[in-house]
């Protein structure tokens, strides 16, 4: 049995710039990794480095632009290897209601259960960057 985190939320803006924020790595590192490299396109692979010891890689599983993007780790630790990642995009009247998911963790474990909060505050943090243009300094992340 695999565990799964999921997370929805309305972010006041359009579809596109969403997509942008959780695709491209000049808009990623402004609100998870320290720093960022990879191009949304199927197959194509992203780095998410957050220190040396946390030099992590994912492969694009699904995109479709302003629309969707999928993450399949590919190297990182023993918990986040075997999982997925992504963000579904629902344009609205008044913004856009993103469905974040983190699926196929092998067990709910401290780490999964850390995770899960950390992702709760990074994609308040991913809101308040789109809407307000706030940057937490990457040591102050979650």
């Amino acid at each position: 049995m695999s565990h799964s985190i999921y997370f929805n939320l309305m972010i006041n803006t359009d579809k596109f710039s969403v997509y942008r924020a959780v695709s491209e790595p000049e808009h990623l590192v402004n609100w998870w990794p320290l720093k960022c490299s990879g191009v949304p396109f199927e197959g194509e692979e992203y780095n998410f480095n957050f220190t040396d010891k946390y030099d992590w890689y994912a492969k694009v599983k699904s995109v479709q632009k302003g629309e969707h993007i999928h993450y399949k780790m590919i190297k990182s630790d023993d918990d986040w290897n075997p999982t997925t990642f992504g963000f579904d995009l629902e344009e609205k009247d008044d913004g856009t209601y993103l469905h974040f998911f983190h699926k196929d963790w092998p067990e709910c474990n401290t780490h999964f259960k850390h995770s899960s909060f950390c992702w709760a505050m990074l994609l308040k943090g991913l809101k308040d960057y789109i809407e307000k243009g706030t940057i937490v300094p990457f040591e102050d992340r979650e």
